[in-house]
């Protein structure tokens, strides 16, 4: 993977600690402990469940999937990294405890010093964001990457919402389309039950990025402004079901390819479309949300294209087991896994790119 440099071959721009090399022997699934919210019990004060990423993990460490030592450890996001897709009046305004209050629908850190709020709220999210930045670049390397956290897809440059508090798939795009030769045009796919207001925001007249967002159109956010940005709309009644969602994603995941080639594929893979889950409004089962998961790495993987996965909303506690689940269905198909790129010819694609660097290598809202 070649990453940009100017005239003079200098690094045009700031150094990070998230485009580092990673050893060959990890799988691209990125994940900290750093992950998991947990407060003095205010994390239960909201619906989401913010300790769901670590019981992704000890499930596929369950199945003897992932070790501690084939998994790749996400690193926090910096200020300089977090500024390249927001404002700073924006981050500024992350040091009232007030704003974060609000962003995150967790009424009581309005009275914590925002010393603790960074430090148990708002760090887990940028080590969550600094592992989808860091799964965007292992995806174009590897051929796909899965951060278990991430899919803030609320959040946009100026502006926090529903739980989101830093615009991770924003960040992850704007630093492939600066930093890595070759990655030019993106597609989000984002099947989350939630529109995605605020990667649309971001990308609002951007023809690089192809917006394609499924969705409960009853629910928040119902952002008129942000829906110009989508390119391939999808909007789902309540209660919509397996049969009919199913048949959607596999129609528009393959219209959507079809209609632009991208580089890259992000897919906000939320597990809030889960029957039952208090916000998403819709009734799929589990077995429908790994056959959703396996439609969309298909569909990349016969194009041969890399795909970024995050894992978004989600609102009960059995989500965890569902997104483990659907990880581990992805290797049983042969999508994911230490020898899936070479099985579709991805490899080809992969040997390319290393060898042109030289590396080794709403009473709530939601998510």
């Amino acid at each position: 993977m070649s990453v940009k440099e100017d005239n003079e071959g200098k690094s045009i721009f700031h150094h990070t600690d998230l485009y580092g090399s990673i050893a060959p022997t990890c799988l691209p699934i990125v994940y900290h402990p750093d992950y998991n919210i947990t407060f003095m019990g205010l994390e239960k004060l909201h619906p989401f469940d913010s300790g769901k990423w670590g019981k992704v993990i000890r499930f596929l460490k369950e199945e003897q999937f992932i070790t501690d030592e084939n998994i790749v450890e996400a690193r926090e996001a910096s200020e300089e990294d977090l500024l390249v897709a927001h404002t700073k009046r924006y981050l500024s305004s992350l040091k009232w405890s007030f704003v974060v209050a609000t962003i995150t629908e967790i009424p009581p850190l309005v009275i914590l010093p925002n010393c603790l709020v960074q430090q148990k709220v708002l760090r887990p999210l940028r080590t969550q964001t600094g592992g989808t930045i860091m799964a965007g670049k292992l995806a174009v390397e590897r051929g796909w990457a899965i951060n278990v956290g991430g899919g803030f897809h609320h959040c946009s440059g100026d502006k926090g919402g529903g739980f989101c508090a830093y615009a991770d798939i924003t960040l992850a795009v704007k630093f492939l389309f600066e930093r890595v030769e070759g990655i030019s045009r993106a597609t989000i796919i984002d099947l989350d039950a939630h529109q995605g207001n605020g990667h649309e925001r971001d990308f609002l007249g951007d023809t690089r990025v192809f917006i394609m967002d499924m969705y409960n159109h009853n629910i928040y956010p119902g952002d008129g402004h942000a829906k110009r940005a989508i390119k391939r709309k999808v909007e789902l009644d309540w209660g919509t079901e397996d049969s009919e969602y199913l048949q959607k994603v596999e129609l528009h995941s393959e219209g959507a390819l079809n209609e632009v080639r991208p580089d890259i594929i992000v897919y906000n893979a939320g597990t809030d479309i889960l029957d039952g889950d208090p916000l998403g409004g819709l009734s799929i089962s589990p077995q429908g949300i790994v056959k959703r998961d396996e439609i969309v790495f298909r569909a990349a993987k016969q194009r041969g294209i890399p795909i970024l996965m995050v894992t978004s909303g989600g609102y009960q506690k059995k989500t965890a087991r569902i997104i483990a689940d659907s990880i581990l269905n992805l290797r049983q198909q042969g999508l994911i896994g230490a020898k899936a790129m070479e099985r579709e010819g991805l490899s080809q694609l992969v040997t390319h790119l290393t060898q042109s660097s030289g590396s080794a290598g709403s009473a709530h809202t939601a998510v």
